[in-house]
Protein backbone atom coordinates (compact mmCIF):
# COMPACT_ATOMS: atom_id res chain seq x y z
CA UNK A 1 0.00 0.00 0.00
CA UNK A 2 1.83 3.23 -0.53
CA UNK A 3 2.82 5.19 2.36
CA UNK A 4 0.06 8.10 1.44
CA UNK A 5 -2.88 5.81 1.97
CA UNK A 6 -0.92 4.46 5.12
CA UNK A 7 -1.18 8.24 6.73
CA UNK A 8 -4.70 8.74 5.41
CA UNK A 9 -5.99 6.09 7.77
CA UNK A 10 -4.08 6.73 10.37
CA UNK A 11 -5.29 10.21 10.17
CA UNK A 12 -8.90 9.16 9.37
CA UNK A 13 -9.15 7.37 13.00
CA UNK A 14 -8.10 10.20 14.52
CA UNK A 15 -10.06 12.41 13.61
CA UNK A 16 -13.13 9.88 14.25
CA UNK A 17 -11.49 9.73 17.80
CA UNK A 18 -10.39 13.21 18.49
CA UNK A 19 -11.41 15.94 16.47
CA UNK A 20 -14.82 17.81 16.44
CA UNK A 21 -16.72 19.39 13.40
CA UNK A 22 -14.80 23.09 12.57
CA UNK A 23 -11.44 21.66 14.00
CA UNK A 24 -8.57 22.37 12.30
CA UNK A 25 -5.90 19.44 11.65
CA UNK A 26 -2.23 20.20 12.51
CA UNK A 27 -0.23 22.22 9.84
CA UNK A 28 0.62 19.57 7.07
CA UNK A 29 4.60 20.64 7.65
CA UNK A 30 3.63 19.12 11.12
CA UNK A 31 2.14 16.52 10.13
CA UNK A 32 4.85 15.90 7.46
CA UNK A 33 7.85 16.00 10.07
CA UNK A 34 5.71 13.43 11.91
CA UNK A 35 5.29 11.11 9.38
CA UNK A 36 8.95 11.74 8.23
CA UNK A 37 7.35 11.66 4.70
CA UNK A 38 7.62 15.24 1.96
CA UNK A 39 4.84 17.69 1.90
CA UNK A 40 3.76 16.35 -1.59
CA UNK A 41 2.78 12.32 0.40
CA UNK A 42 1.15 14.39 3.08
CA UNK A 43 -0.69 16.16 0.88
CA UNK A 44 -2.08 13.09 -0.95
CA UNK A 45 -2.73 11.65 2.12
CA UNK A 46 -4.72 14.50 3.40
CA UNK A 47 -6.61 14.86 -0.31
CA UNK A 48 -7.89 11.23 0.54
CA UNK A 49 -9.79 13.00 3.59
CA UNK A 50 -11.22 15.53 1.32
CA UNK A 51 -12.15 13.04 -0.97
CA UNK A 52 -14.21 11.02 1.30
CA UNK A 53 -15.80 14.69 2.71
CA UNK A 54 -14.02 14.33 6.15
CA UNK A 55 -12.19 17.47 5.50
CA UNK A 56 -12.50 20.61 3.60
CA UNK A 57 -9.55 23.19 2.60
CA UNK A 58 -9.85 26.69 3.44
CA UNK A 59 -7.36 29.19 1.82
CA UNK A 60 -4.59 30.31 4.65
CA UNK A 61 -6.25 28.48 7.44
CA UNK A 62 -5.50 24.78 6.78
CA UNK A 63 -7.91 21.55 6.84
CA UNK A 64 -10.99 21.78 8.50
CA UNK A 65 -12.69 18.77 10.10
CA UNK A 66 -16.47 18.78 8.86
CA UNK A 67 -19.53 17.25 10.26
CA UNK A 68 -19.86 13.36 9.66
CA UNK A 69 -23.09 11.98 8.38
CA UNK A 70 -24.51 9.29 11.36
CA UNK A 71 -25.14 6.04 9.43
CA UNK A 72 -28.87 4.94 8.96
CA UNK A 73 -29.17 1.48 8.83
CA UNK A 74 -31.63 -0.12 6.71
CA UNK A 75 -32.99 -3.51 7.72
CA UNK A 76 -36.56 -5.16 8.55
CA UNK A 77 -36.19 -4.22 12.22
CA UNK A 78 -34.77 -0.73 11.50
CA UNK A 79 -36.58 2.70 13.11
CA UNK A 80 -35.26 5.91 13.70
CA UNK A 81 -35.22 5.55 17.16
CA UNK A 82 -33.43 2.37 17.83
CA UNK A 83 -30.99 3.15 15.09
CA UNK A 84 -29.42 6.65 16.95
CA UNK A 85 -29.25 5.10 20.42
CA UNK A 86 -27.51 1.80 18.60
CA UNK A 87 -24.61 4.60 18.19
CA UNK A 88 -25.14 6.00 21.07
CA UNK A 89 -26.91 9.58 20.30
CA UNK A 90 -29.70 10.75 22.54
CA UNK A 91 -32.82 11.06 19.74
CA UNK A 92 -36.26 13.32 19.61
CA UNK A 93 -39.52 13.57 18.82
CA UNK A 94 -41.39 16.36 18.13
CA UNK A 95 -45.14 15.79 16.92
CA UNK A 96 -45.97 18.76 14.62
CA UNK A 97 -49.47 17.46 13.92
CA UNK A 98 -51.91 14.03 14.17
CA UNK A 99 -55.26 13.38 12.90
CA UNK A 100 -57.54 11.34 10.79
CA UNK A 101 -57.96 12.10 6.79
CA UNK A 102 -59.01 11.02 3.72
CA UNK A 103 -56.31 8.61 1.98
CA UNK A 104 -54.80 10.71 -1.43
CA UNK A 105 -54.48 8.49 -3.88
CA UNK A 106 -50.77 8.25 -4.00
CA UNK A 107 -51.00 7.36 -0.24
CA UNK A 108 -53.92 4.64 -0.72
CA UNK A 109 -51.64 2.90 -3.37
CA UNK A 110 -48.67 2.53 -1.22
CA UNK A 111 -51.01 0.81 1.99
CA UNK A 112 -52.98 -0.78 -0.99
CA UNK A 113 -56.61 0.17 0.44
CA UNK A 114 -58.85 2.69 -1.74
CA UNK A 115 -58.53 6.35 -2.23
CA UNK A 116 -60.74 8.10 0.42
CA UNK A 117 -61.02 5.47 2.80
CA UNK A 118 -59.90 6.63 6.63
CA UNK A 119 -56.61 6.67 7.75
CA UNK A 120 -54.13 8.30 10.61
CA UNK A 121 -51.45 10.68 9.25
CA UNK A 122 -48.53 11.69 11.98
CA UNK A 123 -46.12 13.93 11.65
CA UNK A 124 -43.04 14.55 13.08
CA UNK A 125 -39.40 16.30 13.91
CA UNK A 126 -36.92 13.78 14.54
CA UNK A 127 -33.68 15.65 16.39
CA UNK A 128 -30.37 14.27 18.04
CA UNK A 129 -28.08 16.84 19.95
CA UNK A 130 -31.18 19.55 19.09
CA UNK A 131 -30.29 19.15 15.41
CA UNK A 132 -32.96 18.74 13.41
CA UNK A 133 -32.51 15.60 11.27
CA UNK A 134 -35.76 13.92 9.77
CA UNK A 135 -39.28 15.05 9.01
CA UNK A 136 -41.83 11.89 9.13
CA UNK A 137 -44.99 11.85 7.67
CA UNK A 138 -46.41 8.06 8.87
CA UNK A 139 -49.97 7.25 7.18
CA UNK A 140 -51.47 4.27 9.45
CA UNK A 141 -54.48 2.09 7.60
CA UNK A 142 -55.96 0.40 10.53
CA UNK A 143 -58.34 3.57 12.08
CA UNK A 144 -59.26 1.67 14.96
CA UNK A 145 -55.82 2.59 16.48
CA UNK A 146 -56.68 5.87 16.49
CA UNK A 147 -57.90 6.63 20.14
CA UNK A 148 -54.35 5.13 21.28
CA UNK A 149 -52.15 6.66 18.52
CA UNK A 150 -53.64 10.23 19.15
CA UNK A 151 -51.90 10.20 22.48
CA UNK A 152 -48.42 9.59 20.96
CA UNK A 153 -46.19 12.56 22.15
CA UNK A 154 -42.45 11.39 21.66
CA UNK A 155 -40.08 8.32 21.71
CA UNK A 156 -40.57 5.95 19.27
CA UNK A 157 -43.74 5.35 17.25
CA UNK A 158 -43.58 1.80 16.11
CA UNK A 159 -42.26 1.18 20.20
CA UNK A 160 -45.36 3.01 20.90
CA UNK A 161 -47.46 1.10 18.39
CA UNK A 162 -46.26 -2.06 20.39
CA UNK A 163 -46.81 -0.99 24.11
CA UNK A 164 -50.33 0.38 23.58
CA UNK A 165 -51.66 -1.91 20.78
CA UNK A 166 -49.50 -5.18 21.11
CA UNK A 167 -48.62 -5.17 17.33
CA UNK A 168 -45.42 -5.26 16.30
CA UNK A 169 -44.07 -3.92 12.95
CA UNK A 170 -41.99 -4.80 10.50
CA UNK A 171 -39.84 -2.88 7.25
CA UNK A 172 -41.22 -4.67 4.40
CA UNK A 173 -40.02 -2.50 1.09
CA UNK A 174 -37.80 0.78 0.85
CA UNK A 175 -37.35 3.43 -1.19
CA UNK A 176 -34.37 6.09 -1.43
CA UNK A 177 -34.49 9.26 -3.49
CA UNK A 178 -33.44 12.57 -3.53
CA UNK A 179 -34.42 16.27 -3.83
CA UNK A 180 -34.15 20.01 -3.36
CA UNK A 181 -36.13 20.96 -0.01
CA UNK A 182 -39.00 22.80 0.48
CA UNK A 183 -39.33 26.12 2.17
CA UNK A 184 -41.03 24.39 5.07
CA UNK A 185 -38.00 21.49 5.20
CA UNK A 186 -35.42 24.21 5.41
CA UNK A 187 -37.63 26.16 7.60
CA UNK A 188 -37.90 22.82 9.86
CA UNK A 189 -34.82 21.05 9.35
CA UNK A 190 -32.64 24.26 9.55
CA UNK A 191 -30.69 23.84 6.31
CA UNK A 192 -30.34 26.37 3.34
CA UNK A 193 -32.21 25.14 0.21
CA UNK A 194 -28.68 24.38 -1.52
CA UNK A 195 -28.83 21.33 0.92
CA UNK A 196 -30.62 18.49 -0.80
CA UNK A 197 -32.86 16.07 1.13
CA UNK A 198 -33.22 12.20 1.10
CA UNK A 199 -36.25 10.50 0.76
CA UNK A 200 -37.19 7.53 2.34
CA UNK A 201 -40.32 5.92 1.70
CA UNK A 202 -41.42 2.58 3.53
CA UNK A 203 -43.70 -0.09 4.18
CA UNK A 204 -44.10 -1.84 6.91
CA UNK A 205 -46.28 -4.69 7.25
CA UNK A 206 -47.64 -6.40 10.97
CA UNK A 207 -44.81 -8.67 11.08
CA UNK A 208 -45.72 -12.39 10.68
CA UNK A 209 -47.98 -10.78 8.47
CA UNK A 210 -48.69 -9.43 4.82
CA UNK A 211 -50.88 -6.60 5.89
CA UNK A 212 -49.18 -3.27 4.92
CA UNK A 213 -50.01 -1.33 8.34
CA UNK A 214 -47.57 1.87 7.93
CA UNK A 215 -46.53 4.18 4.85
CA UNK A 216 -43.99 6.41 6.26
CA UNK A 217 -42.04 9.05 3.75
CA UNK A 218 -38.89 10.40 5.65
CA UNK A 219 -37.69 13.79 4.62
CA UNK A 220 -34.00 13.36 5.99
CA UNK A 221 -30.86 15.81 5.85
CA UNK A 222 -28.68 14.71 3.53
CA UNK A 223 -25.70 16.34 4.63
CA UNK A 224 -26.48 14.24 8.04
CA UNK A 225 -27.29 10.94 6.99
CA UNK A 226 -25.57 8.30 5.05
CA UNK A 227 -27.45 5.23 4.13
CA UNK A 228 -25.89 1.55 5.05
CA UNK A 229 -28.32 -1.42 3.10
CA UNK A 230 -27.79 -4.57 5.37
CA UNK A 231 -28.02 -7.96 3.84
Amino acid sequence: MPVYLDIASVLEQEVRASFQPGDYLPAESQLAQRFAVNRHTLRRAVDELVTIGMVQRHQGKGSMVVRQPSQYHIHSSTYFTKNFIEQGAQPRCEVLSSRVMSAPLTVATHLNIEEGQRIIHIRTLRKTADMPRTIIDHYLSNVDWWPILKNFKSGSLHQFIKRGLAVELERKETNVGARAPTNEECRLLQIPASTPILKIKTKNVIKGTSIIAEFSSSNCRADATEIVMEH
